[in-house]
C-alpha cells in the first residue's frame, strides 16, 4: 500500500499519495502565469486580468463562466460530489459552494496547486493527484454526483482496455449512490461549429471529427447517438440529454428534449478563442433552419448527458455576463403539480435585483389592469440557505416576435400593421404612470393560442419607477427586433417612426441611451466578443480565400507539436519562422540547421516540416548532445526511405515524430535538428509511386 501524503494550501487539501512527483503533461510556461495568478490575485480580479493579458488559456482556465455547466446542478450542502480530471479548478469552486464534500482528481501537480490557491478558503475540498486508475480504488462509493467535464474524450489515454468508454463508466458506476448522478459534458464531434470552419477543438484541425478522426490519436468526440449508446451498453437505463449553448466550455443557455430552442435564439456562434477558424456559412441562419427541421440534438456543438434519475430542470438561462448586481439565472423546471419558470440571483449583490423584479410586477399589474396586457405574477421564495428567488408562472404560446416573423415571411405587411399598432395600444396604458417596462421588446410577450389570444408579460426584469415614453419603448421593441434577424430588414423602419411621430433626432437620441443602457447592465467588463477580438485570432471566410487572403497569409515554416501527454494537439505546438531566426540558419549547401528550447514534461515531439509533398535528408536529430539514430525505432515518419537518411512524402502534411522516453530531461532541453527539405510537384510524386520506388 502506498504511504499516505498529504499537503494541505489554506484550507484545501492535497493528496500526494499517488502523485509519481513529476508531472508527465505540462502546458509550458502559462501554467506558471496561472499559478502566479493563483497565488497572488483574489477570484474578483480575475476577470479585468482575463481583459488585459487577451490570452486564450487565462481566459479558458480562469473565466468564471466555465462555473455555469455545473452550477445549475441540483447539488446541495447535503452531497458528495467527485470531480474527475479537475485540472485547474474551473468548476471545483462552484461544486465547493454546493455540496458538503468535493473531491477532485488531477494527473497534474502544477495544476492541483493552482486549483488549490485559487480555493484555498474552500474546507471541504481534497485534491488527489496521480494516475486515475491508481486513486480510484480508495474512493468511497457514496458519491451523489460524478462530474466528468471535458474529461470522457480522453478515457482511452488513461483506461487500459479494449472499450475504455464503457470500462470508465463501469468503474466510475461503483462509486455511485443508487440515486446519485454522473455528469458527462462533452463536445459533439457532429457540432454545427465545425462543419461551418471551426477547428477540432483537441487537435486544432479541420472537420476531423466530422471524418471520424483519420489520423487517429486518443481523443474521441461523439454523436448524442453514440453517446446514449455506450450508456446503454454499460446497462444505464435512466438517461438525460442537455444541450449546453454556445457550447459546455462558456455556456450561457442550457437547452433538453423538453425545451429546445426556438427559432432566433443561437445567435452567439463565433466561438474561436483558442485558434483561427473559417466561417463557411452563417451558423445562425442554418441554426434557425435546422431547428424549423427538427435536427437540433443531432447539430448542438457539445452536449452534457446526466446518467441517472431524471432532474426536474428543463432549461436554463445565464445572465452572469453582466455587473455582479444584475446576475441572474432563469430555470424552467418539471414539477408534479406542472412546469414553472424561476430566477435566481448568482451574487449576493443581485439580491436587491430580485427583489426589485418582485415589487415592479405589482406595479405593472396596476399600470396594466385595463390594457388586456396581463403582468405574469411572481412569488417570492427561498432557497433552504435563504438566497432569495422568484417563481413564476409558466405561460404557454407563441412569442410576439415569431407571429411578427410569420407576417414577414408571408409579405404580410398588413398583419404586420396590425399587431404592431395593438402592441402599441397596449403599452401604452397608463402612460403618465411613474412606472415603466424599458425591455417590453417583442420576444417578452406571449399570446396565448385561439381566436382570442391574451398577452402576456414574461419579463419585466428592466422595469423602472420613472415615465417612459411609449414611443421609446416601442422603438427600442424595433430596433432590437431588426438587429437580432437581418432577414427582418424587409420592415420598413421610416414607416414605424412616422406611425409612432419619432424624429431622426430622436432615433438618434434613443440609440444613444439604449448604449448607455448596455453599459448600465454590463459595466465596464469587456463582452465574450470583446475578448475574442483582444485574443486576436482571424476569421476567414470564403469570400476571403476568393480573394487570395489565406493563400497570401501561408508560409512554408517549421512547425513543432509537443506532446504533454493527450497527443500532439494544435494549442501545444510552434511555428519556427522568422521571429527566431536566431534559432535557424541555412548552411551554403543548402542545409537547414535548427536550435530550439523544449521544456520539461514532453513525451514526444512531432516536426513538420513544410506543407507540401517534399523529398528530405535528415541529417541529425540531437536531443541535449545526444545523437537519436534516424533508423532507430525512436523515430517515426509518414514518409518512405528512398536512400541514405534521405525520404520522400507524398503527402501535404510531411511529419516526423520521436519519442523521448528514456531520453535525459533537464528543465529545459535543447532540440538540434539538420535537415535539407525539397518540396517536390506532385506529378514528380505519381511517377515515383508508379515506378515502385516507395
Amino acid at each position: 500500500m502506498a504511504e499516505n501524503r498529504m499537503e494541505k494550501i489554506g484550507k484545501v487539501k492535497l493528496d500526494l499519495t499517488h502523485y509519481p512527483g513529476e508531472d508527465y503533461y505540462c502546458d509550458g510556461e502559462v501554467e506558471d502565469e496561472l499559478l502566479e495568478i493563483a497565488r497572488n490575485y483574489s477570484t474578483v480580479e480575475y476577470q479585468r486580468i482575463i481583459e488585459e493579458r487577451g490570452s486564450w488559456p487565462i481566459l479558458y482556465h480562469l473565466s468564471s463562466l466555465r462555473e455555469n455547466i455545473v452550477e445549475w446542478l441540483p447539488i446541495s450542502k447535503d452531497m458528495k460530489v467527485l470531480e474527475v480530471g479537475a485540472g485547474c479548478g474551473a468548476i471545483t469552486g462552484a461544486l465547493a459552494q454546493k455540496a458538503a464534500e468535493v473531491t477532485s482528481i488531477d494527473l497534474s501537480g502544477k495544476r492541483s496547486r493552482i486549483n488549490a490557491y485559487r480555493h484555498m478558503d474552500a474546507d471541504n475540498v481534497t485534491i488527489h493527484v496521480g494516475n486515475f486508475q491508481e486513486i480510484e480504488p480508495d474512493l468511497p462509493c457514496d458519491y451523489d454526483y460524478i462530474c466528468l467535464i471535458g474529461v470522457f474524450e480522453y478515457a482511452q489515454a488513461y483506461i487500459q482496455s479494449d472499450r475504455p468508454y464503457e470500462r470508465f463508466l463501469e468503474i466510475l458506476r461503483r462509486h455511485v449512490k443508487a440515486s446519485g448522478h454522473i455528469a458527462i459534458a462533452i463536445e459533439n464531434k457532429f457540432g454545427l461549429k465545425y462543419w461551418a470552419g471551426c477547428r477540432e477543438d483537441h487537435l486544432g484541425t479541420f472537420f476531423s471529427g466530422l471524418e471520424n478522426y483519420p489520423e487517429g490519436g486518443v481523443v474521441r468526440t461523439f454523436t448524442r447517438e453514440g453517446l446514449l449508446k455506450i450508456a446503454e451498453n454499460c446497462g444505464f437505463t435512466q438517461t438525460q440529454m442537455y444541450y449546453p449553448y454556445p457550447d459546455y466550455k462558456f455556456m450561457t443557455s442550457l437547452f433538453s428534449d423538453e425545451r429546445l430552442p426556438q427559432v432566433g435564439e443561437l445567435s452567439a456562434n463565433l466561438r474561436n478563442f483558442d485558434r483561427d477558424r473559417l466561417q463557411l456559412f452563417d451558423e445562425k441562419k442554418v441554426f434557425d433552419a435546422i431547428i424549423e427541421e427538427e435536427k437540433f440534438p443531432l447539430f448542438s456543438n457539445s452536449y452534457m448527458l446526466l446518467l441517472g434519475p431524471a432532474l426536474e430542470e428543463e432549461y436554463v438561462k445565464y445572465s452572469n455576463d453582466r455587473r455582479a448586481e444584475f446576475a441572474i439565472k432563469t430555470v424552467q423546471r418539471r414539477t408534479p403539480q406542472g412546469k414553472i419558470i424561476e430566477k435566481h440571483p448568482l451574487s449576493k449583490q443581485a439580491w436587491e435585483h430580485i427583489a426589485k423584479t418582485a415589487k415592479m410586477a405589482g406595479r405593472l399589474a396596476e399600470r396594466f389592469a385595463d390594457s388586456g396586457l396581463t403582468v405574469n405574477q411572481c412569488t417570492p421564495r427561498e432557497t433552504a440557505d435563504g438566497t432569495p428567488y422568484l417563481e413564476l408562472e409558466y405561460i404557454e404560446g407563441v412569442r410576439l416576435e415569431e407571429l411578427l416573423d410569420g407576417c414577414l415571411e408571408r409579405n404580410d405587411v398588413e398583419g404586420f400593421q396590425k399587431l404592431f399598432d395593438e402592441y402599441v395600444r397596449r403599452i401604452s396604458c397608463g402612460e403618465e404612470m411613474p412606472v415603466a417596462d424599458y425591455d417590453l421588446i417583442f420576444a417578452n410577450l406571449i399570446l396565448s393560442e385561439g381566436v382570442e389570444r391574451e398577452w402576456h408579460v414574461i419579463d419585466y426584469e428592466w422595469s423602472f419607477e420613472k415615465c417612459i415614453e411609449t414611443k421609446e419603448i416601442a422603438f427600442r421593441a424595433i430596433y432590437c427586433y431588426l438587429l437580432e434577424n437581418e432577414k427582418r430588414n424587409s420592415l420598413n423602419l421610416g414607416l414605424v417612426m412616422d406611425k409612432l411621430g419619432i424624429t431622426q433626432s430622436d432615433a438618434e437620441q434613443y440609440r444613444r441611451q439604449e448604449m448607455a443602457f448596455q453599459q448600465y447592465v454590463t459595466g465596464k467588463h469587456m463582452s465574450m466578443a470583446q475578448i475574442r477580438e483582444a485574443i486576436g485570432h482571424p476569421v476567414y471566410t470564403v469570400e476571403d480565400f476568393c480573394k487570395g487572403q489565406e493563400r497570401a497569409g501561408q508560409r512554408d515554416r517549421i512547425q513543432i507539436y509537443e506532446d504533454t501527454g493527450k497527443g500532439f494537439q494544435e494549442e501545444q505546438s510552434f511555428f519556427i519562422d522568422e521571429t527566431m531566426d536566431e534559432q535557424v540558419q541555412i548552411t551554403p549547401e543548402g542545409m537547414t540547421e535548427l536550435e530550439v528550447m523544449i521544456a520539461r514534461g514532453r513525451s514526444a515531439l512531432r516536426i513538420d516540416p513544410c506543407n507540401d509533398c517534399c523529398l528530405i535528408y535528415l541529417q541529425k536529430i540531437r536531443w541535449n548532445g545526444v545523437e537519436i539514430p534516424v533508423k532507430g525505432r525512436q523515430i517515426q515518419m509518414n514518409g518512405f526511405r528512398v536512400g541514405e537518411n534521405t525520404y520522400v512524402f507524398p503527402t501535404k502534411d510531411p511529419n516526423i515524430t520521436f519519442s523521448l522516453a528514456g531520453m535525459q530531461g533537464e528543465e529545459h532541453n535543447l532540440l538540434q535538428i539538420g535537415m535539407a527539405v525539397t518540396k517536390l510537384p506532385e506529378e514528380t510524386v505519381k511517377h515515383m509511386q508508379k515506378r515502385g520506388l516507395f
